[in-house]
C-alpha cells in the first residue's frame, strides 16, 4: 500500500466486494476507493486506519425510491430529516420521487427549486426522478438533459391531485418520447379499472382494504406495460411489486428480451397481511401488503433474479393522516432508516447471505439508475460504506428514528443488524445512529 495519496484505510475481517466476502483493507484517497488489498497490508505513512474487527464492511446502500416531500409538504418529511434517517440506516445515496412535494418535479424549473432546497440539507448524496404527466411530454427531454435519472408515472390515481395518472394512450405517448432519447420510465403499475370494480368497504378492517386493491390490478397493469415496452423496445421499471401473480409475466418478458426491471420493498418482504391489526393504518400502502404465501413467492423471485432490487418506497405522512379507517388514511410506509435490518432479519431466516442483501440493496439499485460510482466496494467507486454488526439485535423504538414523523409499521419489532457507522466519500456521516453535519452532494445523471 505504497500510494502516498492514500488518506484512509478501512479494515475488516469481512469486506463484501463484487468478488465475494473476504478479510481486506480498503484504501481511500480523495473520496474514492483506490484499492482493495490484503487484510494485513501496510498502512502508508500519514494515512488513518479504521479497523472494524469482525463487523462487516458493506458498500453504502442505494435507495432509489424515497418520497422526501420537500418543498411543499415538509411537515410530512424533508431533506434534512430523510437524509439523516438514510445515513443512520447505512444508506449513502437516495433518489427522490417527483411527487408529494410542491411543486412536483415535472419541469426543469421545478427540478431547480427542489435542488435549491436540498443542497444545504443533504446528509447523503441525492438524485432526482422526473415525473411523466398527461400534459408534460414537452418537458421530458429537457428534464432528461437537466440530469434526472428517469421518469415516474402512475397508471392509477396517485393520491395527490397535482400528479395525475397516465391512461394507456398517454402512457404510449410518454414512453415513445422517453425511448427516443434513451430514457427510463418507472411505473406505479395498478390498473384503474380493476381498482374501480373492486369492493369498497371503508372502515378499520385490513381485509376490506386488501380486497379493494386486488392482485389483478397489478397483474393487468404490468402486462399492459410489458406489451408497450415490447412494442417500443422501451426500458421500463416496475415499482414496488406486491403481487406474486405477476412474476411469471415478468420472468417470461425478461426471457424474451423485453427491457424490464422490477423492485420490491421491505414491507412486502417482511410484513404480512395476516399480522396487520384492524385499524393499524401505519401498515397501509398501495399496492398493499399481501399474505404470507404471496411473500414466499416474492422471496423466490428475488433469489432467481426475477425481482432485481429492494428499495424502501419511504412514503411518510403526519400521524393525523394515518386515521383508523383504511379507506381514508394516507397510504405509505415509513422505513427509510430500517430497510437494511428489516431485510437482513428476514433474509438470514430464509438462508440468504449479506452478499445477497448487498446485491439487492446496493449494486442493483445503483445499476438501475446508472450510478456507476456507487453500489460496490472496488477501486474507482466512491468511498461509501456501511459498517454492520449483523448478529446484534435491537428493538425498534419509533422515538429513536430520524424520520420527521415517528410513525412506523416496524414499532416493537426486534431486528438483526446494527449499523455502527456510515461513510460517504471517506467521511463518517453517522456514528452509532447519530448523523454528523450534512456533506451530501446533489447528483445528476451522467450517461
Amino acid at each position: 500500500m505504497a500510494d502516498a495519496a492514500v488518506e484512509l484505510v478501512l479494515r475488516s475481517t469481512r469486506v463484501i466486494t463484487p468478488g465475494g466476502t473476504r478479510a481486506a483493507s480498503v484504501a481511500v484517497a480523495a473520496g474514492k476507493i483506490t484499492a482493495v488489498l490484503a487484510h494485513d497490508a501496510e498502512v502508508p505513512a500519514g494515512a488513518r486506519l479504521e479497523d472494524f474487527g469482525d463487523d462487516v464492511l458493506l458498500p453504502g446502500l442505494v435507495d432509489t425510491h424515497v418520497h422526501v416531500n420537500d418543498p411543499g409538504r415538509t411537515e410530512w418529511e424533508g431533506f434534512w430529516t430523510a437524509t439523516r434517517a438514510a445515513a443512520a440506516g447505512g444508506i449513502t445515496t437516495i433518489l427522490d420521487m417527483p411527487l408529494n412535494s410542491l411543486p412536483p418535479t415535472t419541469t426543469v424549473d421545478h427540478l431547480r427549486i427542489k435542488q435549491d432546497v436540498a443542497r444545504a440539507k443533504a446528509h447523503v448524496d441525492v438524485g432526482f426522478w422526473g415525473g411523466a404527466l398527461p400534459d408534460n411530454v414537452k418537458d421530458l427531454r429537457p428534464l432528461h438533459d437537466a440530469g434526472v435519472y428517469g421518469f415516474k408515472c402512475f397508471l392509477s390515481p396517485s393520491g395527490v391531485e397535482e400528479f395525475p395518472q397516465l391512461d394507456q394512450e398517454r402512457l404510449a405517448t410518454s414512453l415513445a418520447e422517453i425511448t427516443g432519447f434513451g430514457g427510463l420510465l418507472i411505473v406505479h403499475a395498478e390498473d384503474p379499472h380493476h381498482l374501480d370494480s373492486a369492493p369498497q368497504n371503508p372502515g378499520p378492517k385490513y381485509a376490506d382494504f386488501l380486497a379493494s386493491r386486488p392482485r389483478d390490478a397489478e397483474n393487468t397493469a404490468i402486462q399492459n406495460l410489458i406489451d408497450q415496452a415490447r412494442r417500443l423496445n422501451a426500458r421500463v421499471h416496475v415499482l414496488h411489486l406486491s403481487s406474486s401473480d405477476a412474476l411469471p409475466l415478468i420472468a417470461a418478458a425478461k426471457a424474451e428480451g423485453v427491457r424490464i426491471t422490477v423492485e420490491s420493498c421491505p414491507h412486502f418482504l417482511t410484513l404480512t397481511a395476516e399480522e396487520v391489526p384492524d385499524g393499524a393504518t401505519e401498515f397501509k400502502c398501495c399496492p398493499p401488503i399481501r399474505e404470507a404465501a404471496n411473500q414466499d413467492l416474492l422471496w423466490d423471485a428475488l433469489a432467481d433474479g426475477t425481482i432485481d432490487c429492494v428499495v424502501s418506497d419511504h412514503s411518510p405522512s403526519t400521524a393525523d393522516l394515518k386515521t383508523g379507517d383504511f379507506a381514508t388514511a394516507w397510504g405509505g410506509i415509513s422505513s427509510l432508516q430500517l430497510g437494511l435490518p428489516a431485510i437482513w432479519t428476514e433474509a438470514r431466516r430464509r438462508g440468504h447471505t449479506l452478499e445477497d442483501v448487498v446485491r439487492w440493496m446496493a449494486a442493483a439499485p445503483a445499476a438501475l439508475a446508472g450510478l456507476d460510482a456507487k453500489g460496490a466496494i472496488e477501486a474507482g467507486r466512491d468511498a461509501d460504506f456501511a459498517v454492520l454488526a449483523p448478529d446484534e439485535t435491537f428493538t425498534v423504538d419509533p422515538a429513536e428514528l430520524h424520520h420527521r414523523n415517528q410513525v412506523t409499521a416496524y414499532a416493537g419489532k426486534t431486528l438483526y443488524g446494527v449499523v455502527k457507522s456510515t461513510w460517504l466519500r471517506g467521511t463518517r456521516i453517522a456514528d452509532h445512529g447519530t448523523p454528523t453535519e450534512p456533506t451530501g452532494r446533489l447528483l445528476e445523471r451522467q450517461n
